[in-house]
């Protein structure tokens, strides 16, 4: 049996300490965590020491150099890129080029992928998969199915009241306030990306109105669109970064009933509650804790595997990661952040 494939996380923050680490250790079978980067070395320690609960060999790099020592590395296979979005891509980028298969979050994707196309030419291409994708979560999977059972659509909600104020750990992120679209964009996407999922086909078309309110946020903190679906089915997108009662709700209207996904939580466990309702009044709902960024970093292990054992020819990578499903999640949300700053004027979704 071959040896699992050696990975390499760049990124010592919060979401590495917090998510990465632990989700990773759930399938310790299938991976080595070889190195732990940062740009500072106390940062790279810290994850480190947290890592080694898990992954006794894990070794830290920090700076350029424990970078270029990463990328020289033949042994390391993957890479997980968890840094500040500004970063991400050249960094990508590099890695890419150095025949690195990477897991990367979705801002300024797309502004990637010509570089990405040029880099890699060949059918066995590097595998560059997104990141903190609601296409992993289980409640989406499920509301995907259940879609049948709706009936033609006739109207799509998606309500989100966040919680971005002082107690939340990303509220003080830097980069997130320097960096075009703010907490729109980066927390967003994925509630896009949970959309799509779930109806299945693209977002053709947006009008919105975006205003700011709370001064202790970026602008704009607030967006409100109305949207097209290629199948001619119209929706309402409606965000505001930082509420007092946070609420997060999906929910489409059918001609033989509706299906609503709803972030709560359930005998202590985060999730989703997947709820359809049928014309007769009955209700089935089923809850569904969190595990997409276990289930995403599983596939990419096992894409990485796969590419090995194929030897870089004719694999195909899990359609749920790829980087263009990132990219036209940040092409919606782009657009309404377009149509908002030109006071509402309809834009098209551009098509990747």
């Amino acid at each position: 049996m071959a040896a699992p494939p050696q990975i390499a996380i760049l990124g010592a923050g919060i979401f590495v300490k917090t998510q990465y680490i632990p989700r990773l250790s759930e399938i310790s079978n299938l991976l080595c965590l070889k190195y732990i980067w940062s740009r500072s070395e106390e940062s790279a320690r810290g994850a480190v020491e947290i890592a080694k609960q898990h992954f006794p060999g894990v070794k830290c790099k920090w700076g350029d150099q424990g970078l270029n020592d990463i990328i020289l590395d033949a042994s390391v296979l993957g890479v997980a890129v968890v840094l500040a979005g500004q970063a991400q891509v050249d960094i990508s980028l590099e890695l890419l080029k150095a025949g690195k298969h990477v897991i990367q979050g979705t801002p300024e994707i797309e502004t990637a992928l010509a570089s990405y196309n040029f880099i890699c030419t060949s059918s066995g291409q590097p595998i560059w998969a997104v990141a903190e994708n609601y296409r992993f979560e289980p409640a989406f999977l499920e509301s995907k199915k259940l879609m049948a059972d709706v009936g033609d659509m006739m109207n799509v909600q998606v309500i989100i009241e966040g919680s971005m104020n002082g107690s939340n750990p990303y509220f003080s992120s830097s980069w997130r306030r320097n960096f075009e679209g703010g907490f729109i964009l980066d927390m967003g996407v994925h509630f896009i990306a949970g959309l799509r999922m779930m109806v299945g086909c693209e977002v053709t078309s947006v009008s919105a109105i975006t205003s700011h309110v709370d001064a202790t946020l970026p602008p704009p903190d607030i967006i409100s669109s109305n949207f097209m679906l290629e199948n001619g089915c119209s929706g309402v997108f409606v965000m505001v970064v930082s509420s007092s009662s946070p609420k997060i709700i999906w929910r489409v209207v059918g001609t033989k009933g509706t299906l609503q996904v709803e972030r709560g939580k359930d005998n202590g466990k985060h999730g989703y509650l997947v709820s359809l309702y049928s014309p007769d009044g009955q209700c089935k709902s089923t809850f569904y804790s969190f595990s997409g960024v276990t289930e995403e970093l599983k596939a990419f292990i096992q894409d990485i595997s796969q590419a090995i054992v194929k030897k870089g020819r004719d694999y195909e990578a899990e359609p749920r990661s790829s980087f263009l499903e990132g990219a036209r999640d940040v092409a919606v949300l782009e657009a309404m952040l377009e149509s908002g700053s030109k006071g509402g004027a309809l834009v098209h979704v551009k098509k990747f």
